[in-house]
């Protein structure tokens, strides 16, 4: 017997979804398999990424939210291309031991982690 549950995707709330997907799209290279003012579906290798339009205002306020963690080849020019979409750098970049991490918010605030490995 198979699996009784397999995962679908990770989903975020947003104000724009067609802002929050060109977001994602552009900047962290997802592919958009469906996109409508209320709802989109992005892919990135094996993960799902659901957004959906927020029905309220206060889910949306820049506090605590899921993150969502990448690896990138290059820190500094993804960080400008998410800045150069809406995006904020949270913090500075960080030189650690094994490689530079930054923490971005999204135009919604939702925290991406971002890491480039040595």
């Amino acid at each position: 017997m198979g699996p009784v549950a397999s995962f679908r995707w990770i989903l975020h709330l947003h104000k724009d979804v067609p802002t929050a997907t060109r977001f994602y799209s552009q900047g962290l290279d997802f592919t958009v398999n469906v996109c409508t003012l209320r709802w989109a579906e992005l892919q990135l290798g094996p993960l799902k990424l659901a957004l959906m339009q927020s029905p309220n205002e206060h889910i949306l306020q820049k506090g605590y939210s899921s993150m969502l963690s990448f690896t990138v080849n290059d820190i500094n020019s993804t960080v400008t291309k998410l800045i150069s979409l809406g995006g904020e750098l949270d913090g500075s970049i960080k030189y650690e031991i094994h490689g530079k991490v930054a923490a971005m918010r999204c135009l919604d605030g939702h925290i991406l982690g971002l890491y480039e490995p040595i």
